[in-house]
């Protein structure tokens, strides 16, 4: 079943969440946190999404995403998944409202700032889990 491009999704969403996050009004903090939760709860959906789909008899890479980037050099935009970077992914979507939820009383200074690193952080670490060397 294709999924369209789900992991170019998982991998931009953290990012245009943690820009939308920088383009808002809002002073007041928990509106900033919970924009950042928000966004985080959809990726960590969005993760259970690709989990589900994922077919575990396979030993190749599921939902590969290639397109030319810069053809006449010969590099290509190329993601996918496998076994063992799928539950990186999931891994890292669990973990990121977890880690908003922990900072929730604790962080008081530059939230927006705090918010807008921590969704970068995610949508870099699901780059890394999810893109090929092939």
């Amino acid at each position: 079943m294709a999924l369209g491009p789900l992991l170019s999704v998982l991998i931009a969403l953290p990012l245009l969440g943690a820009v939308a996050l920088l383009a808002m009004q809002s002073r007041r903090e928990g509106a900033i946190r919970g924009f950042a939760l928000g966004i985080a709860l959809v990726e960590f959906v969005g993760t259970l999404v690709l989990w589900a789909h994922f077919d575990p008899a396979s030993a190749d890479f599921q939902m590969v995403e290639r397109v030319a980037w810069i053809p006449a050099f010969g590099i290509d935009y190329a993601v996918g998944v496998d076994g063992i970077s799928l539950f990186l992914v999931v891994l890292t979507g669990f973990l990121t409202p977890l880690a908003l939820l922990s900072a929730w009383q604790s962080v008081h200074k530059k939230i927006k700032a705090f918010c807008f690193f921590l969704l970068v952080l995610e949508s870099a670490m699901i780059g890394v889990f999810i893109s090929l060397d092939l």
